[in-house]
Order: structure tokens, then sequence, then C-alpha cells
């Protein structure tokens, strides 16, 4: 899989950089947002806007929200390339969500460097990443692709359906972790995952679906691929915060203990807290809910979940939402080929190392 994203990356860069320019000037603003009622000023909008979006994207990341997309609509039997600016319409998106989502809670890095509302502020950060959820709607209103009305209607649809679900993930998120006393079900962090993380995900495949015109029980069947895929993505990514403390490592990209600082409600911490005898519970529960946490609290709160296994505990349920993924594939007419690369995909979203 590796080598399918190194291959790939490049390409969606590339088109990521057609919908949003690393050089803003005035022909780019009239083509996209109409002529301007009196005066643009570009230099203003690339340093809002052009420069901080860039700064992130170019830390990294994989791209394979884009690629997965790419890769179904090859399997479905279309032009990949003829469909990139749709392709990039999930990973515009997944980034806007990660610089709100990092003012939202306080975070200080990300991809290894301060998070954009401390290196830009956070007036900017909001708004370069409330933008990346509008620029998805110019490629559906721009057309690029040709689709027939119809079409391009039912982007325009899923697209605001699902972008709706995802704020409902993201309150539940920020509610538990800034509110002792909510008491969380495993069924409900899940819910918030397939809210929060899932979206996306499911845009990705279902964009792929109804470009190709797929009947509706194969939208569903990838959609639930997707998701699943998306839900132990996030498991294995919250799991990838603790080891990496564990280990005191940076290649992570986020801070020494970042979810147990923000007070995260994890499916590691939902098991733990049940599993726990009553003590142990409640000195978890007090070290999320501090305002600042040290080191060492960091390292107590740590040790309480591995000697729950509940850490293990999350690594199945990753695994087994890995293998829920690859089960939807089954009866999806897809290229054997790009159907062997997308259950892969489920295996790699657990497996990464950062």
């Amino acid at each position: 899989m590796r080598d399918v994203l190194t291959e790939w990356r490049p390409v969606v860069d590339d088109a990521i950089e057609t919908l949003l320019p690393r050089d803003i000037d005035e022909a780019y603003l009239v083509e996209w947002f109409g002529p301007a009622s009196h005066r643009y000023d570009p230099d203003a909008i690339q340093r809002a806007l052009s420069d901080p979006i860039w700064d992130l994207l170019d830390r990294g990341g994989k791209r394979w929200r884009a690629v997965v997309c790419l890769l179904l609509l090859d399997g479905f039997g279309a032009d990949p390339r003829a469909y990139l600016p749709y392709a990039c319409i999930p990973e515009v998106l997944h980034n806007g969500t990660i610089i709100v989502d990092d003012v939202e809670d306080g975070a200080e890095i990300r991809r290894g460097e301060p998070a954009l509302h401390h290196r830009f502020g956070p007036d900017i950060a909001l708004n370069a990443g409330n933008a990346m959820y509008f620029l998805p709607l110019k490629v559906i209103g721009k057309n690029p692709a040709d689709l027939d009305p119809e079409t391009q209607l039912a982007t325009y649809e899923m697209l605001m359906d699902e972008l709706n679900r995802t704020h409902l993930g993201q309150g539940m998120d920020i509610y538990w972790h800034r509110n002792r006393d909510a008491t969380v079900a495993e069924a409900e962090y899940l819910e918030m995952c397939a809210c929060k993380t899932g979206c996306l995900g499911r845009i990705v495949a279902r964009l792929a679906a109804i470009i190709t015109d797929q009947p509706p029980e194969v939208e569903r069947e990838v959609a639930a691929y997707a998701e699943d895929m998306s839900i132990a993505f996030q498991i294995g990514d919250d799991i990838l915060d603790v080891e990496s403390t564990i280990e005191g490592t940076t290649e992570f990209g986020k801070a020494f203990g970042n979810d147990i600082r923000e007070g995260k409600r994890t499916l590691m911490v939902i098991h733990a807290l049940s599993a726990a005898d009553p003590v142990a519970a409640d000195r978890l529960s007090s070290i999320l809910h501090k305002p600042e946490n040290t080191r060492e609290e960091i390292t107590e709160a740590i040790g309480i979940l591995q000697s729950t296994d509940s850490i293990e505990y999350a690594r199945e349920c990753a695994l087994s939402f890995s293998q829920s993924a690859r089960e939807h594939l089954r009866d999806v007419p897809l290229d054997e080929e790009r159907a062997d690369q997308l259950a892969s995909f489920t295996e790699f979203v657990i497996e990464r190392d950062v």
C-alpha cells in the first residue's frame, strides 16, 4: 500500500493545487469566485488562506482517502484521472476538519510542527479550516467532469448529508472530554467515530459510486466498507497516540500523551473505566479531566490502560472492523486487482506506524 500511496500522492497534491494554488492572483479569484464587487486583495487571501493551508499539506499526510476514491473509480471501470478533482474533495475536507479540531481541542502539535492556530493565530486557522469545508462545493458547482445534472445534484446532496453528520460526531467528542460526569458507552463511542471519522470515508466511497452510476445497493456496500475502515483507522490512531507516548517517540507528530492531555474518551479509556477497580477508575477519570497533566500523570494513566488490557482490547476491535470492511467488498463488482488493493487498505490503516 505504501507504494500505491507514494505513486499517487504527488498526483493528488497537483490536483489540490489546481483547486487552491500556492500563489493566489486576481485571475484565480475571478475564475473560482467570480468578479469582485469592488476589488479583491490577493495578498491578504494568500496569507490568510493559501499559506496556512499549504503549510499543513506540506507537512505530510498520506492522502489515502483520495487514493481510495481513485482506486474505487478505477475498479468501477472509470478513468481515475478524469475525476481527480472529485477525489480531492475528501482530502481537502479532512485537512479542514483537523485545523478546526486542533483549535477546539487546544492541540499544540500537528504532524510534528506547531498546530496552525499557534503558528498563524486562531482567527486565520478557523477561517482557513472553514474555507476547506466549502471549497469542495466549488468543485461540484464547476463540474470539471461534466456530470449530468442528476448526478451533480446527487453528489451535492450526499456531501451535505455527510458533513452534517460529521458535526454530530465532533459535538459528542467535545462534550465528553469537557464533562467529567458524562457516561460514555462503547456503542456511543463507535457512533461518534462513524459520524466524525466515518463521514469522510463514506464521502470517499459514495462519490466514486455516484459518479460511476452504481446501483443503491453497491453504494451502500462501499459506504459500509469505508465507514468500518474509518472506525478501524480511528481506533488505530488512538492506539498510536498511546504507544508513541510509551515509546517516547515523536514520529506520530503529536504532543506527548496528546489524547490524555485532552481528556479524550477513547475506546481504551471507556474499556479501562469499566474494567479497572473503582480506585484506579476514579484516578484515571481524575487525570483525564485535569486542566493540565504532568508527564508522570500521563504515564500513570497509560499504566491503568495497560493493567486492564485496554490497549489490546482496542486493537482487537480495530481488527474486527477491518475484517468487516473487507467483507463489504465481497459482492461489489470491482476489478479484481483494485478490490485486492482496497482490501489491503483495511489492514494498512491499523498497521501503520505514523
